[in-house]
């Protein structure tokens, strides 16, 4: 089975731009991303996929594989489904160009999900942990799961789900980690697939699958870095690397 990997990096992101080029502890976000999912030796092959000519010269400079997009695109799935298109693989890992804190045990056990997966019944694995700060239940850039009772994705939202109408309930709240693994065909099929309106309102790309019927396998991790959508992450994971 060929794994790859492939860190779409878009330069204009719309909460905060020039995110992937911010410095963190002396390299650019983008370029310690690509050098964490490399160290986990996971991958036969990496890449960072970007419409960004300062993100492709950066990675190039620094010994990396890097392949420019072609198109603009709605999502980081839409760009890779272009970059994979004539690749010989089986299983493309999607790690977001913003999470420098990857590590090796998340991502070990969402590709054993297709190694398990006989039947080929599952199109996309995705990583879940656990929350229990309100603040971050409540925080709309925060992506929320809840799952069946076999770690299936119910739904993704940036709202809480479940809702805590008296906050004894019991359930666990997930966040969602930006990290998918995908069938080949599966990542294909989704950019032939147009976007329905619970995607196009939660602005949640993961949605797409579901509202097409298909099976997203999530996995617990309890490992948590630092995903750096606004400035304020970025401090927190300046310190955090320190």
């Amino acid at each position: 089975m060929k794994v790859i990997s492939m860190i779409p990096a878009r330069y204009k992101a719309s909460r905060f731009p020039a995110k992937l080029m911010q410095d963190l502890a002396g390299k650019p976000v983008i370029l310690r991303t690509y050098e964490a999912a490399v160290n986990t030796k996971l991958f036969q092959a990496v890449y960072v996929v970007t419409d960004s000519k300062e993100i492709f010269d950066l990675i190039k400079e620094n010994g990396g594989d890097v392949i420019m997009s072609k198109k603009e695109h709605e999502s980081g799935s839409d760009r890779i489904a272009e970059a994979v298109a004539d690749l010989d693989v089986d299983i493309v890992v999607n790690v977001q160009g913003d999470e420098p804190f990857i590590d090796q045990e998340s991502l070990e056990k969402v590709i054993q999900v297709f190694k398990k997966d006989s039947q080929k019944e599952i199109d996309l694995a995705s990583l879940m942990t656990p929350i229990t700060n309100w603040e971050e239940i409540e925080n709309p850039n925060t992506v929320k799961v809840i799952v069946d009772n076999q770690d299936f994705a119910l739904y993704f939202s940036r709202s809480p789900i479940p809702y805590p109408r008296d906050k004894q309930g019991g359930a666990t709240y997930y966040k969602h980690k930006g990290i998918y693994a995908f069938r080949k065909q599966a990542i294909q099929d989704f950019t032939q697939l147009p976007m329905l309106p619970l995607e196009a309102t939660e602005k949640i790309e993961a949605i797409r699958f579901l509202e097409y019927g298909k099976k997203i396998k999530m996995v617990e991790t309890h490992v948590t870095g630092v995903e750096i959508d606004t400035p304020e992450d970025l401090e927190r994971a300046r310190k955090e690397w320190k």
